[in-house]
């Protein structure tokens, strides 16, 4: 299926679930939506303060996972009705600043909507793409995804952007579906696995080397395996959570010369290193 076939089929999906009261990313969803967000590690402090904001589109709590300070400016992908985003400007304060980029308009819609309901002034939402963000090179402290980049055709080009937009040493907390065996062609073309965040999914290693290659340093934070039980009808997959760190050693030059020694040894003409 192509590329731009698939998003089609992804943005009229969640274009309607941001016109119903309540979403779910899996395929299986018989819970509601407060249900699934306590499932996967929210509080019921958080689901219901921000209970309009909350539509059980998740497979994790990526903002409790992160490192986001006060001051801090957080980026959310695929930020929805808004429920991370606001969770993650408790944590910035009046100094930070959070922004959320989704493709969908009338999520953007309900989000802003919801930040003047919750008189969140602090939080910007986008209408754009994840994989060619409108987001300045360099200027965001925290990345935090929560079951979306799944759903992404080109992950090579999110992780990438990702990176761009990122501050030297800047961190991406992500939570997401990865495979651990592979899907039949009959499931890869299934549009409700499509849109329920499994046919686009990657297995696990190629997830993380897909990430590596964006140039982050990963740490497994977390695995949740028996969400395939709890909203994807046993399909072998697992919700990860994962830190990313941007490399900021991966382009420095020596100090004496413009070489660019490896990480672990010493440039073949002085004796920097970049460990």
């Amino acid at each position: 299926m192509k590329q731009e076939e698939v998003k089609k089929i992804v943005r009229k999906k969640y274009s309607e679930l941001a016109q119903e009261s309540q979403g779910c990313c899996g395929c299986s969803c018989n819970a509601s939506a407060k249900d699934i967000s306590e499932s996967i590690g929210y509080s019921k402090e958080e689901i219901d303060s921000l209970s309009d904001a909350d539509m059980g589109l998740g497979c994790g709590n990526p903002v409790a996972l992160s490192k986001i300070q006060e001051g801090d400016v957080v980026l959310d992908l695929g930020s929805g009705a808004g429920f991370d985003a606001f969770l993650a400007a408790r944590k910035v304060g009046e100094n930070g600043k959070v922004i959320g980029v989704d493709m969908t308009k009338e999520m953007i819609d309900k989000a802003k909507k919801n930040a003047k309901k919750y008189n969140y002034k602090d939080v910007e939402f986008k209408l754009g793409d994840i994989e060619d963000l409108p987001i300045e090179d360099n200027s965001i402290d925290v990345v935090i995804s929560n079951c979306v980049i799944n759903l992404a055709p080109d992950k090579d080009k999110v992780f990438a952007e990702a990176f761009r937009v990122l501050k030297e040493g800047g961190k991406l907390y992500v939570s997401d579906i990865v495979l651990l065996e592979e899907l039949s062609d009959k499931q890869k073309k299934d549009k409700n696995l499509i849109v329920g965040c499994v046919a686009g999914a990657l297995q696990k290693q190629d997830y993380l080397k897909k990430i590596k290659q964006a140039g982050f340093d990963v740490q497994i934070l977390g695995e949740d395996k028996e969400i395939s039980k709890t909203q994807y009808k046993g399909i072998n997959l697992e919700s990860l959570k994962v830190e990313g760190i941007k490399n900021i050693m991966e382009n420095k030059k020596c100090d004496c010369c413009e070489c660019e020694p490896c990480e672990c040894e010493p440039c073949e003409c002085c004796s920097c290193c970049n460990c």
